[in-house]
């Protein structure tokens, strides 16, 4: 039986991997039932009304949603429609998986990280005001809730999938409250699971050791602000945000994401790479119990790195979004006659 899910192709370059994705979502035979809803902003909306939008009450049906680039203006317009719907849904996990892909020339080799990311709170919320003209107060929220449940998630995704250690990521030295507050969460949260090897870094050193030798890490536990941030390093790791799946995860929902921009300067001009949304697919069938057709999906994209023959320009190719996407189809169909 067929899953709905709600599809948000997204702006600029968005519509393109969308639809890049949807032709091998078909060719792989994903059972899928797309409901499209456009993204319209719901930032400063009463939360009943917010709650009563059509792409929030499409998420909270379906309860699964694939989502292509939005646009947030820098510095003037609308707070981001993506922050806006984590804090709505509640989806409180940000999951991203870094991995190599063949053929992608990278500093380091066999990348593997799993960073997890509080969706939330945090300065990364936008709470701020202006105090007096020419000052600007932001305020930093920490909960032990909202740090137990990431950590928690963190914990039992390792053991799940035979991940050895959880690190988590602060700056306790100088925030001692808040991000005390955070590791304080994490330690407690870690009690249970002694088969988990646990430990804690402050990001700055982290950032560094990450950029210096990435295999000394396994799974990252961070804050927003942090995760926001660290997660994009760990992309430029292997080849750059296009190339990155990602999830947002709550307890009623999830929405699974090309994290990248929206790219409006090349949009239009089919070539795009829609990688990190199909990748991002990937997740959300195995999220959908559909293993085994995202496992051919997977191997697929991997396969058409692997020949090099049809890579778009971003990791040093000429391929058009709709030459690298047929290569992607044909690897599978080769693996499926195989």
């Amino acid at each position: 039986m067929a899953s709905k899910v709600t599809l948000i192709p997204g702006d600029g370059i968005g519509p393109e991997v969308t639809r890049a994705t949807l032709r091998l979502l078909e060719a792989a035979g994903a059972q899928v039932e797309w409901e499209e809803v456009e993204a319209k902003s719901i930032v400063g909306l009463r939360q009943e009304d917010a709650h009563a939008d059509p792409l929030v009450t499409s998420l909270l049906q379906n309860r699964v949603g694939l989502k292509g680039p939005l646009t947030t203006p820098v510095g003037v317009g609308h707070r981001s429609l993506n922050v806006a719907l984590r804090k709505t849904l509640d989806l409180y996990a940000n999951l991203r998986p870094v991995r190599n892909l063949p053929g992608v020339k990278t500093p380091f080799a066999d990348v593997d990280l799993v960073i997890f990311r509080e969706n939330t709170e945090d300065l990364y919320s936008g709470l701020e005001h202006v105090v007096l003209p020419g000052v600007v107060e932001s305020l930093k929220i920490i909960t032990a809730h909202a740090s137990a449940r990431i950590a928690l998630f963190a914990f039992e995704y390792a053991r799940a999938y035979g991940r050895k250690r959880v690190t988590a990521v602060h700056k306790a030295n100088i925030m001692k409250l808040s991000d005390g507050l955070f590791l304080d969460s994490a330690r407690r949260v870690h009690v249970a699971f002694p088969d988990i090897e646990y430990n804690e870094i402050i990001v700055d050193n982290c950032c560094m050791q990450l950029v210096m030798n990435p295999h000394r890490f396994d799974v990252l536990l961070l804050e927003n602000l942090y995760g926001d941030i660290v997660s994009d390093l760990c992309a430029g790791l292997v080849g750059g945000l296009g190339l990155v799946p990602g999830a947002n995860l709550g307890d009623r929902c999830a929405v699974f994401e090309a994290v990248h921009g929206s790219a409006p300067d090349i949009a239009g001009k089919n070539f795009a790479n829609p990688t990190a949304l199909m990748l991002s697919a990937v997740l959300m069938l195995r999220h959908l119990g559909q293993a085994t057709v995202a496992d051919h999906i997977e191997k697929a994209i991997y396969s058409a790195y692997r020949a090099g023959r049809w890579l778009t320009r971003d990791v040093g190719g000429k391929a058009s979004t709709e030459e690298f996407t047929s290569a992607v189809i044909g690897a599978l169909e080769a693996k499926v006659k195989g």
